[in-house]
């Protein structure tokens, strides 16, 4: 047992998660780490019950290097496995509810875990695919399996101790591709001990309240959850997001962190009696995962105290960079800087660096950085750029190019970039134009197939309450104010975007789904 303080163990080279709770535990016991509704965890008993847990795997055969399955909403049972398979040597492997049956099979095999905490819904879906899992299966919630209260070993039962090195998996993360099989995203201790450095300078600490809405097999919550935990805050978690409950959670337990999703600020900045909410406790509210509209970050920046920084980078890690939104105002359309110790570069298509201001493909490098796709070295490699000096570096997909202050303007993922008779048409910049009219709240801009261009641009376009277009007017709108190659040859209205569980535009299925009106 460690008798280090957390200070010290921050302090260092690196420190784990297991040892840093450790810490808290013996030095702050009578903290509370996690709220649960009406549930809490000091930082004593959610030391302890991490014990049994990683006991209770070492007993059904969980070995260092080995993983965890877990499949479940937001609770204290599953904020304690998570970390018990990281004190008992192995990785934590999060998967999204929202999957499908085969997909929930084919990760829990890919990660070679032989137990998986599910909830209900989950394991109802896996007895119905061809392929049935053999790890064995408990109950996070619900009742098919056997509970999780009774799988625990008994009271003061404790786990073989596990050295943990810096380059050993932490968890694997499944991208959330909605066609084919997603791939394993393996994090390394190493690329979390620098979040959880980088979290230092957002003000995360032992006196911070940090309100988590997001699901945890996101890797959007896990950057501000992990940090949180390990710097000794309270964390209180939110089963599933709704706006005003979100603001009654943040008044009641006096937040003063949260990471959110741009569709999220979206519905909390549009309640009618936003105002009316105390948020004075505000010190840090961090976005990440999907474009962040500029208008949407002056609105919060107005109205909800507290400073706004913007996380631009992937789950494979690599580069990030940071736009500290209260202190660069001037900035708002850009997604800021490289973060400290990240090296960004801009490269063209023939994978040489473009001179300084020219748009091309991201590419990151930092200590922060994916150890690669599990048990795909092809897909790995296909990720990854090098230096003429041999450094390794991640690419993004993301197109975008510095400014003249260094700060860095983002355009569109490459795939998509719609090329129609040969010339390239970033989606973002007609999505930008659409957002000037009126009556539209949202758009996404797709590119579909066309027989005289190759591709042609597409709008689904979401109104405002009580707002009245017609798609053919809001095309003519648009066209009348873009470039001959821009111009829209299909617009339809939606009542919504189709969104991942953590607010990301599905444009993939708007592209398979489309259908040209008659």
């Amino acid at each position: 047992m460690t008798t280090a303080t957390a200070d010290e163990l921050l302090a260092s080279d690196f420190s784990t998660m297991p040892d840093l709770i450790r810490s808290h535990a013996a030095h702050r016991p009578n903290h509370i780490a996690l709220i649960d509704g009406e549930r809490t965890l000091t930082f004593l008993q959610l030391d302890a019950q991490i014990d049994r847990a990683a006991a209770g795997l070492q007993r059904d055969g969980v070995q260092p290097g080995g993983s965890v399955a877990i499949c479940g909403p937001s609770s204290l049972e599953y904020v304690t496995i998570f970390i018990a398979a990281l004190r008992a040597g192995a990785a934590a492997c999060p998967l999204a509810p929202s999957s499908t049956a085969e997909q929930l099979g084919m990760m829990i095999r890919d990660c070679g875990a032989n137990i998986a905490f599910l909830d209900d819904a989950a394991s109802a879906a896996l007895d119905t695919i061809a392929e049935p899992i053999t790890a064995k299966r408990v109950a996070l919630e619900g009742a098919r399996n056997q509970a999780f209260a009774e799988w625990l070993p008994s009271v003061g039962t404790a786990p073989t101790p596990a050295t943990i090195d810096p380059d050993q998996t932490f968890n694997i993360i499944y991208s959330s591709g909605t066609t084919g099989a997603p791939k394993g995203i393996v994090q390394p201790h190493r690329m979390r001990w620098g979040h959880v450095r980088r979290a230092e300078a957002l003000g995360y600490g032992p006196d911070a309240i940090t309100v988590v809405s997001t699901p945890l097999y996101s890797n959007t919550t896990l950057v501000s959850l992990i940090p949180a935990l390990m710097r000794g805050g309270t964390v209180v978690l939110m089963r599933k997001f709704d706006a005003r409950g979100f603001l009654e959670l943040s008044q009641k337990h006096r937040a003063t962190h949260a990471m959110l999703v741009p569709v999220q600020y979206r519905r909390l900045m549009d309640l009618a009696d936003f105002d009316s909410f105390d948020l004075s406790t505000y010190r840090m509210k961090t976005c990440t995962s999907a474009p962040f509209a500029a208008d949407l970050k002056a609105d919060i920046l107005k109205r909800w105290p507290g400073g706004l920084v913007e996380i631009y980078g992937m789950t494979e890690g690599g580069g990030s960079c940071l736009l500290r939104a209260h202190e660069f105002p001037n900035k708002l359309h850009t997604v800021g800087q490289p973060a400290p110790g990240h090296d960004i570069r801009i490269i063209g298509e023939d994978g040489k660096e473009v001179p300084r201001g020219e748009l091309g493909e991201i590419v990151g490098r930092s200590m922060s950085i994916m150890t690669g796709y599990h048990n795909q070295p092809k897909k790995t490699a296909e990720a990854e750029w090098y230096s003429p000096d041999g450094d390794r570096f991640i690419r993004t997909g993301d197109v975008g190019r510095y400014d003249e202050d260094g700060f860095i303007v983002l355009g569109d993922r490459k795939k998509d970039m719609i090329i129609t008779g040969g010339f390239n048409v970033y989606p973002s910049d007609l999505e930008a134009e659409l957002a000037k009219h009126p009556a539209i709240a949202e758009s996404a801009v797709v590119g579909i197939p066309s027989r005289e261009w190759g591709e042609t641009p597409a709008a689904f376009i979401v109104l405002r309450p009580g707002a009245h277009a017609t798609a053919d007017d809001l095309k003519a709108w648009l066209n009348s104010r873009v470039g001959k190659t821009q111009r829209l040859t299909y617009a339809t209205v939606v009542d919504q975007l189709p969104r991942s569980s953590i607010g990301k535009v599905l444009k993939r299925q708007l592209r398979d789904e489309f259908k040209p009106q008659p």
